[in-house]
């Protein structure tokens, strides 16, 4: 098999299905330097055949590209190569040494010793020192120039030297061309004994622009840490279980479902399975938030990043590595910082125009100059300003750091975004829908009656549900406290109840229509009522009220002072949902609504002028959750529900829901911000260089500056607090106040 077609392999082998006959790849760029980098990735992937999305990560120098399963296999590392950037395949669990951030700090320690002792010589020299003590001066700043521009430059010369190799041009292209343009210069000045050099302004644009890059590159690392903590979770590898009885190691990317794994104590369990072996505690508050451990035994199931606390246990993979629920979690973060909205796509778009505008400025700056001054030296010098000066870094960061910052406050608050433009939709909402059941309340019904009810009908009840699914069924399951029911045989009439017969006695459990053949006794009061009947006749009426979440009634009354508009929108009898929306004092709330009419409700607000926020838990919200402007599901939603939910909670509270809005707010404040001082900087700057008032260690400064400032900006979104102890809700909710409603609605 040629090399050619066994890199087809491994890319195919690597890939991932997904949605509507798809793979997905994930590749590592290390490569990338800037929003062109971006641009010029993106747009080449898109041309091959097959490829329907490509997606760069710049924090994590990653691509997602996604491919038509029926199409061949694209050939992404030989297009990547072409386009001047080294790839290779990469795993969401990769963990990587930062050798990016050593090399960067060894190249600013070399550029700060030559420029430091190179400005030294020049004090000498701006004393007004002799020709023949200039001339040494020059001369061993040059010597001290021409190391630094060797080791500390090549991190510039080698990123410009690949893209122009592929025909194309990045960001370091116009800094090495300015570099070298400066030393080359102050050389010549040297040798011909000229008044000036610019040796210092040579080595110290390069100190400043290491400063900017590493710190750049740092700021980065803090701010998806997140990502970083969850990779981290995972091990490297499990003892697999063997036939012979044996075990051996094997790394976390060669486990497959299937296998079998032994998990000691105190360690993590690497891919999601089935308990087959032994009995634990586990801590999945990584999961779900919960601070207490779960009990575990034979069929039950566990997820990856889970915390193995007490005895040993042997597993049942499930899944792969790179479909476990860390996996899951990792793709899912890192698909936010990537998302597409408004913002990101005016920064992209103008940094794109970044290299031709650029060399086409600095060489009408030179042209301009050398016919108005007759000197090339001037008109070099003023060339190489523009070069340096007019830089995209600033308005290619505005908009992704923003989103890797705000990626890594909500998973810390809780909340997993699956689209970074969902935060720029879930800023401009003015409407709240919640579902009722699971979303408001927990989804889990209580007994209110036991102790009117006799023990014996209590254990007759909890045994003939401990054979059903159905949420009613399974809380009276918890009251079993004998066995002696165990070998009768019942059955189950879906949407009616159960049925069982013991010493010729017919028994029922359910509505009261089917067991007791009669609709007396039906709560009226909002509860849900199940009876207990034999041969038709009543034995017991359970009652059973859905129990309001803890949090629910300070979070909808501080959306409500926010002066969102507040709806409950549920399947539920009438009057269930008016009892929870007289209690939480919601106003406006609609009962016994179907799939198509949740849709039809959302869609009706939409035409009106609303942005609607939709949050709900169940398989009939899917649609709604579709089609509302931005939506959330709690972590105890159906898969459905939450694959639909453009955030999801990752535990079963609504506590992160106003955190949520707020930093969605936040956060489209900081990309303008962002983008406006970008903008500014670029219509200041340049003109002072293009006019010849700014030297090429003062662009230097300026440029690297520019985008400090952007970035500094960005972490101020960290300053949001998430959902502490003790900490008050008008205080997490205070910034996001919903724009004002267009007076009425159109």
């Amino acid at each position: 098999m040629s090399t050619f077609r066994r890199e087809d392999e491994e890319l195919f082998l690597a890939s991932r299905p997904t949605k509507n006959g798809l793979l997905q790849s994930e590749l590592s760029v290390p490569g990338m330097k800037c929003a062109g980098c971006i641009s010029k990735i993106e747009s080449g992937l898109l041309k091959l055949p097959g490829v329907t999305r490509a997606r760069v990560n710049l924090t994590t120098k990653r691509v997602t590209v996604s491919w038509k399963k029926s199409s061949a296999t694209p050939p992404l590392l030989e297009t990547l190569s072409a386009l001047g950037f080294e790839g290779h395949l990469s795993t969401p669990l990769e963990n990587n040494d930062d050798k990016e951030l050593k090399k960067l700090i060894r190249a600013l320690a070399v550029a700060g010793f030559g420029a430091g002792n190179i400005m030294m010589l020049s004090v000498g020299v701006w004393a007004g020192a002799e020709e023949d003590t200039r001339t040494l001066f020059h001369g061993l700043s040059a010597l001290i120039a021409f190391p630094v521009l060797f080791y500390s430059g090549r991190i510039f010369f080698a990123s410009a030297w690949t893209a122009l190799k592929a025909g194309t041009t990045n960001m370091d292209v116009p800094i090495s061309v300015g570099v070298l343009l400066t030393f080359l210069m102050s050389l010549y000045d040297t040798i011909t004994h000229g008044p000036h050099a610019y040796f210092d302004a040579a080595t110290s644009l390069l100190f400043f622009l290491l400063i900017g890059r590493t710190l750049d590159h740092m700021m980065r690392a803090r701010a998806r840490t997140a990502i970083t903590g969850l990779q981290k979770l995972s091990p490297e590898g499990a003892e697999v279980l063997q036939p012979d009885g044996s075990t051996q190691y094997l790394a976390v990317e060669d486990l497959m479902p299937g296998m079998r794994l032994r998990i000691p104590a105190g360690a993590r369990i690497p891919v999601n399975g089935t308990i087959a072996g032994g009995q634990s505690d586990i801590d999945v508050s990584i999961i779900n938030g919960e601070s207490t451990s779960h009990r575990v035994t034979i069929g039950d199931k566990v997820q990856a990043g889970a915390l193995n606390l007490t005895g040993s246990v042997t597993i049942e993979a499930t899944a792969a590595a790179s479909n476990s629920f860390l996996a899951d979690m990792i793709r899912l973060m890192e698909t936010a910082e990537t998302g597409r909205h408004r913002y990101r796509r005016i920064a992209d778009r103008v940094s794109s125009l970044y290299s031709p505008v650029v060399h086409i400025g600095a060489l009408a700056a030179f042209i301009l100059w050398f016919a108005l001054a007759g000197d090339v030296h001037h008109a070099l010098t003023i060339a190489v300003s523009v070069l340096i000066i007019t830089c995209p870094c600033a308005l290619g960061l505005a908009v992704p750091m923003v989103q890797t910052v705000a990626t890594k406050r909500l998973f810390q608050a809780g909340v997993v975004i699956k689209d970074g433009a969902a935060l720029e939709r879930l800023s401009e909402i003015d409407t709240i829908i919640f579902d009722k059941t699971g979303t408001l309340t927990t989804g889990k019904p209580n007994l209110v009656n036991q102790d009117q009810i006799k023990p014996e009908f209590i254990d007759l009840a909890a045994a003939m549900a401990a054979h059903s699914s159905h949420p009613l069924s399974k809380t009276l399951a918890l009251y079993a406290t004998a066995n002696k029911y165990e070998e009768t045989h019942i059955s189950e009439f879906p949407g009616d109840g159960l049925e069982a017969e013991i010493g010729g006695v017919v028994y029922r459990l359910g509505r009261p229509g089917w067991a007791a053949k009669d609709d007396g006794d039906v709560a009226n009061d909002g509860s849900s009522c199940v009876v207990l009947t034999s041969n038709d006749k009543r034995l017991a009426t359970f009652y059973f009220t859905d129990q309001l979440r803890p949090s629910a009634s300070n979070i909808i009354a501080d959306l409500s002072r926010a002066r969102f508009r507040i709806e409950i929108l549920s399947g539920d009898r009438a009057i269930a949902v008016a009892k929870v929306a007289n209690h939480l004092g919601i106003s406006t709330f609609t009962s016994r609504q179907r799939p198509n009419d949740k849709v039809d409700h959302v869609e009706r607000l939409s035409r009106q002028g609303r942005k609607v926020l939709m949050i709900g838990d169940g398989v009939n919200d899917a649609p709604a959750l579709a089609a509302a402007h931005v939506s959330m599901a709690p972590a105890s939603a159906a898969d459905i529900g939450r694959n639909a939910a453009d955030f999801v909670l990752l535990t079963d509270e609504i506590e992160a829901i106003p955190v949520t809005i707020g930093i969605a707010r936040r956060s489209s404040n900081l990309m303008r911000q962002n983008i406006l001082f970008a903008i500014l900087y670029n219509m200041v700057a340049v003109p002072l260089a293009f006019f010849g008032y700014v030297t090429p260690l003062i662009a230097a400064i300026a440029m690297s500056t520019s985008s400090i400032i952007v970035v500094l900006n960005s972490l101020r979104l960290g300053g949001i607090r998430g959902q502490q102890s003790g900490q008050s809700m008008p205080r997490r909710i205070s910034s996001i106040s919903p724009p004002k409603f267009h007076e009425a609605v159109r």
